[in-house]
């Protein structure tokens, strides 16, 4: 493509600032809608970056829409940052050391690189509108609580995508390549259940257990799992036991459900399942049972003209590089791994084993036969209202789990940084690509439409359900 090279010096001119973003946000983990710090570091950038910037959209505080350009299609280009609970980490060491003083949070799935990364992507594109005399805009969303929280979908639900032509996204992995479109609908459901407190050795009888009641509605679903769906997904973790005392029936308990299925209707065809089992555990118990979501995403719906178009830039700009001293922390770090982890992530790509590859060294073919991790994400609600694609960024050493310490760890290393702004220039291209030929949105729309098949896009989560603004504290 003839500005190829062009876009690429545009990233490059801007690594700097953005590899210090992703250090500023690696060092104040905040998770699940408490991202105040990140999100004021991505703010203050992108107006010095000459965005004009929306704070607080879809009733979020932390959620950020930021736009340059002039007319014509809209690019936007999604980032995160927010932290996993647990995770916290010394930087550039392959020893198991957490942080002092940093609530015990920590970066270990990247998002202080993707968000930065997404942020220098949609910069150099601005950069490049500006530079061609482009009819054209790119957006930025800072999309706070993928870890559960589903930020973006509460966006989608809020119209924020409405006027978007195509997204594009990446996220940090062990290699570098077009991430598969596959993510599961997911569904987070809290169970209350509340019933009559007693002296558990005076006055047994007069109890009514609430944990009884979140005990057996784990058996049920226990027993629920033999028959549904092999591909469906159901886990559990309990919020509230009712307190530390066992001479007392615990008089409430609640339980936080994840629920997953390929599809919309299937994922809530589950749930319905699993809210009759928590109505016969109260039943059980003479206790009752309050049903609340808590967020939700979509199934993620591939677009193949958009994946080749990535594919390409991929293609055209070959693995990224690293240097003696990035392979020598990343072969310390790989040292900590459980072998199979390291041949997971073969696998997941597609790839022959190699036990000698550190970092990556290729570039995953579209057509590789992977067997990818399947989660959830809510990437999945955009790609139902706009064609959607996503980059894998090789930032890690092969075979680095997400939501560990190991990549906490890497977080702030130079091969992070070369394996963000490597994916920073293939998404920053895409772009450049699409605003070059318009025919691929107008190609992207249409393989969205058919592969929707006349369905229409319905918010997972309820319209009265505000953000769960309080979900950090469970």
């Amino acid at each position: 493509m003839q500005n190829t090279p062009d876009i690429w010096a545009l990233v490059e001119a801007k690594r700097e600032a953005m590899v210090a973003l992703a250090d500023r946000v690696w060092e104040t983990p905040e998770v699940l809608y408490t991202e105040a710090r990140s999100s004021a570091a991505h703010v203050e950038e992108l107006q010095r970056q000459g965005f004009a910037v929306r704070q607080g959209v879809a009733d979020i505080p932390s959620a950020i829409v930021a736009e340059a350009g002039d007319e014509g299609p809209v690019i936007a280009i999604l980032g995160e940052y927010d932290a996993l609970p647990g995770l916290s980490q010394t930087a550039g060491i392959a020893e198991h050391r957490p942080v002092e003083g940093q609530g015990g949070a920590g970066h270990g799935c990247g998002h202080n690189l993707l968000g930065a990364g997404a942020m220098l992507a949609a910069t150099a594109v601005k950069d490049w509108l500006a530079a061609q005399g482009i009819k054209g805009r790119v957006r930025y969303y800072g999309c706070p609580a993928e870890e559960g929280g589903a930020g973006k979908t509460f966006m989608v639900r809020a119209g924020l995508f409405d006027d978007v032509d195509l997204a594009i996204t990446w996220h940090p992995d062990s290699f570098a390549g077009v991430a598969p479109a596959i993510a599961l609908a997911n569904t987070r459901v809290d169970f209350t259940f509340t019933g009559r407190s007693s002296h558990a050795a005076a006055a047994p009888h007069l109890g009514r257990s609430a944990l009884d009641a979140v005990e057996l509605m784990n058996v049920g679903v226990n027993y629920m799992r033999e028959h549904m769906n092999s591909e469906a997904r159901v886990h559990y973790a309990v919020l509230d036991a009712g307190g530390i005392a066992p001479n007392v029936v615990q008089g409430r308990a609640k339980v936080r459900y994840a629920v997953r299925n390929t599809d919309l209707a299937g994922m809530r065809a589950l749930v319905e399942r699993v809210r009759k089992i928590a109505e016969g555990a109260a039943l059980m118990t003479e206790t009752k049972v309050e049903m609340r979501i808590v967020a939700a995403f979509s199934n993620l719906v591939g677009n193949k003209v958009l994946e080749q178009a990535m594919q390409a830039e991929f293609d055209r700009l070959g693995a990224p590089e690293f240097d003696a001293a990035d392979r020598d922390y990343a072969n310390q770090i790989r040292a900590t791994l459980d072998p199979e982890d390291i041949r997971a992530a073969f696998r997941g790509a597609g790839l022959p084993f190699d036990g000698d590859m550190a970092l990556c060294s290729t570039v995953v073919p579209l057509d590789a036969p992977r067997k990818p991790m399947v989660g959830s994400t809510d990437v999945g609600d955009v790609s139902w209202v706009v064609p959607t694609v996503q980059a894998h960024g090789a930032t890690c050493a092969v075979g680095t789990p997400f939501h560990s310490w190991q990549l906490t760890a890497q977080g702030k290393s130079p091969h992070a940084h070369k394996g963000m702004v490597h994916a920073a220039k293939v998404m920053a291209a895409t772009a450049v690509a699409a605003l070059q030929d318009q025919g691929l949105i107008t190609r992207a729309k249409a393989e969205l439409a058919e592969r929707l098949q006349g369905q229409t896009y319905a918010s997972p989560i309820p319209a009265e359900i505000p953000p769960p603004l309080d979900m950090a504290k469970g």
